[in-house]
This record gives C-alpha cells, sequence and structure tokens, in this order.
C-alpha cells in the first residue's frame, strides 16, 4: 500500500453507544455522512464511541498554511457541533435517525 503524508484530526465525542442503540446510530451516521463535504463521522468500536475524522493531504513533503489548519479545525468544529444533538437523540432519546435529523437541520424563518 503506498504511504500517504497527511495531517490527521480526529475528534471523539463524549457519548457512548449503548448496544442497543448502534444500529440506529449507524443508520444516522449513513444520513450525516451524506450531508457532511469535509470529513466523516463513525464509530470507533473500541470504545464504542462516535469519532469525527478528516485529513488534509500533504503530497510530496508539502507543508500545511495556517490558514489550511484554520479551516480544518473550523470546519471540524462546525460538523461537531451541528450534529452532536442528532446523536444525542438517538443514543439517549431513542429518537430514531431520520427524526434525529430533522430535529437538527431545522431552519428558522423571519425574526422575533
Amino acid at each position: 500500500m503506498e504511504e500517504f503524508e497527511a495531517l490527521h484530526l480526529a475528534s471523539a465525542f463524549d457519548l457512548k453507544i449503548p448496544e442497543a442503540r448502534v444500529n440506529e446510530v449507524i443508520r444516522l451516521l449513513s444520513h450525516i455522512n451524506g450531508q457532511v463535504l469535509m470529513g466523516h463521522f463513525d464509530i470507533w468500536r473500541h470504545e464504542d464511541v462516535v469519532i469525527f475524522r478528516q485529513s488534509l493531504l500533504l503530497a510530496g513533503g508539502a507543508e500545511p498554511t495556517n490558514r489550511q489548519v484554520e479551516v480544518l479545525l473550523s470546519s471540524a468544529v462546525d460538523a461537531c457541533e451541528a450534529y452532536f444533538q442528532a446523536f444525542q437523540f438517538v443514543v439517549w432519546s431513542g429518537m430514531d435517525a431520520k427524526s434525529a435529523m430533522e430535529a437538527v437541520l431545522f431552519e428558522t424563518a423571519g425574526e422575533a
């Protein structure tokens, strides 16, 4: 296998998945990963936690710029903040994946 030079970012949620909810979390992962442009969510089965992973490919000894690292970090934080609640809904509230996605992706209209 070819070796890659990359900056890899991984962020695990402090959210242990009970065995009874693993299948629904997997369905949620499928919904979420279809929405996320950069990186992806997965289950780290060794610890049964949700993890977000993203990499910046650095071929030929390239060094990442400050801006590239900033964008890598900010996009990871944005993705985690956008979907963390959906994982909580599925794991702790017993909500199905589709309902959890609808709950976190609603958009408000107008002004209060």
